[in-house]
């Protein structure tokens, strides 16, 4: 007796070992209604081609919608000894229409078919991923407009630098999501090309109508070789290239949080809706969702790291190794879902500390450069003079343990007799984040407008 699904070439079944380490069900039921749709487009240009009857699409096309309606409500029952989602499909569909269903696969491989089902589920995963992105990058503004003037220290070599607003703050990551959703956006445009009807390798001798089933499915064109068609998977590697920055972008968000949450920080706080406690020290919040997201960076970049591995000795056109370009994608992409859902929950959850911050940002002799510019504009100092001189000026300060702003002007003076008792001006933080105003800069009236502009193109 024949293979059912191999064919006459075959007089047995696979061993046991064999069917466990060739089987995919177990992930790739995933694509499931991306597999149904595009056999729905194939039958229809058959169809249309004359390469099979109407009557015969017709039913396969209604036993098709029947298998996606027992998908969608749970009661399919796919089997592991069917190998793949192709082979599950396509048994059920035999036992609800009968001989016909053998029609189905006239034209068409495995090869571009998965190709096809796993560029489908790709792309519907980067538009579910842009609108999450777009979510996240909406809480960021709002909460960066609400912030506009509220002034936290920035940090260079996680050393106090400058004063910033902690509204200029949040918007560095709206940029950086804007970068991501840019990756993705290019990466979608590059894959919306048609694979089906490159069949195994070398195209097909039927009549085919490769651009009525591009058109159908929403691609562009259909691909234009067939050998890269079925071996290309740089569709899945740019995805996740996108995906790893964006996690890593996500980490340092991240990784900030969890340092605002500490009391040596203190800068902010989370609620009870993403912290949790600890089993022996009652008093412990811990940022656990930030800690997460942290974390499920190293998977995501993992996958990209495997997948590279997997793909960079396989010569045209496909193997069987290209069967684990999908566990890893899977669970990197749902993984950056999650991700993207709990740092946009943790953003409008996150609760300033404006005192702690606004103390913190003039510690460290964060104005510093206000001190130098000072000198350059007022005294017409070269800057590497008024560096110096400020230089000499916090050694000074630092001495006494006090601030710039608590020099005198006499000691002052002793540095640099030409100082002016209105250098104060600059030395406090409010008036140092409102100087910064050349474009991009942390100046309150600037991160007014950059918020606003971006909630009004969010919208």
């Amino acid at each position: 007796m024949s293979n059912k699904m191999w064919g006459g070439r075959f007089a047995s079944g696979p061993d046991a070992i064999m069917e466990e380490i060739n089987a995919s069900i177990g992930f790739d039921y995933r694509l499931a209604l991306q597999d149904i749709a595009g056999s729905k487009a194939h039958v229809a240009m058959l169809a249309q081609a004359g390469i099979v009857t109407e009557a015969d699409a017709a039913a396969i096309a209604q036993g098709l919608d029947a298998i996606r309606v027992e998908i969608e409500s749970g009661t399919f029952v796919f089997s592991r000894a069917l190998e793949d989602i192709h082979m599950n499909v396509e048994s059920r569909l035999t036992t609800l229409i009968g001989a016909a269903a053998g029609r189905l696969h006239t034209a068409r491989s495995r090869n571009d078919q998965v190709a096809l089902d796993f560029r489908l589920w790709i792309r519907d995963t980067i538009d579910a991923l842009d609108l999450q992105l777009r979510d996240l990058q909406e809480a960021l503004a709002e909460k960066a407009l609400a912030h506009a003037g509220s002034v936290m220290p920035g940090f260079t070599h996680m050393q106090s630098a400058q004063p910033v607003t902690f509204g200029h703050h949040l918007l560095a990551y709206v940029e950086m999501l804007a970068r991501d959703r840019s990756r993705l956006r290019d990466a979608r445009v590059r894959l919306n090309e048609c694979p089906l009807g490159a069949a195994a390798l070398a195209g097909t001798s039927f009549p085919i109508d490769r651009e009525a089933t591009a058109a159908a499915l929403g691609f562009d064109r259909p691909t234009a070789n067939s050998l890269d068609s079925v071996s290309d998977r740089d569709f899945v590697l740019e995805t996740l290239s996108a995906a790893a920055i964006c996690a890593v972008h996500l980490s340092r968000f991240a990784e900030e949080i969890v340092l605002w949450a500490t009391p040596q920080f203190g800068f902010a706080s989370l609620s009870d809706k993403f912290t949790t406690g600890s089993s022996i020290m009652p008093q412990k919040r811990n940022p656990d969702a930030a800690e997460l997201v942290r974390g499920k960076s190293g998977r995501i970049i993992g996958a990209l790291s495997g997948l590279l591995i997997v793909m960079k000795g396989l010569p045209l056109t496909y193997s069987k190794d290209m069967q684990e370009d999908k566990e890893g994608a899977f669970d990197a992409l749902q993984s950056l879902s999650l991700c993207l859902a709990a740092m946009t929950g943790m953003v409008r959850d996150l609760e300033p500390d404006l005192a702690r911050m606004k103390a913190a940002a003039g510690a460290g002799y964060a104005t510093a450069t206000d001190l130098a510019d000072w000198l350059v504009r007022e005294l017409k100092l070269p800057f590497r003079e008024a560096h110096h001189v400020t230089g000499r000026l916090v050694a000074l300060a630092a001495g006494k343990n006090i601030g710039l702003d608590e020099l005198t002007l006499a000691e002052m003076q002793s540095v640099e007799p030409n100082i002016r008792d209105d250098v104060y001006a600059v030395l406090g933080v409010d008036n140092s984040v409102a100087s910064r105003t050349s474009y991009g800069g942390a100046a309150p009236s600037n991160v007014r407008a950059q918020a606003e502009n971006w909630l009004a193109r969010l919208k």
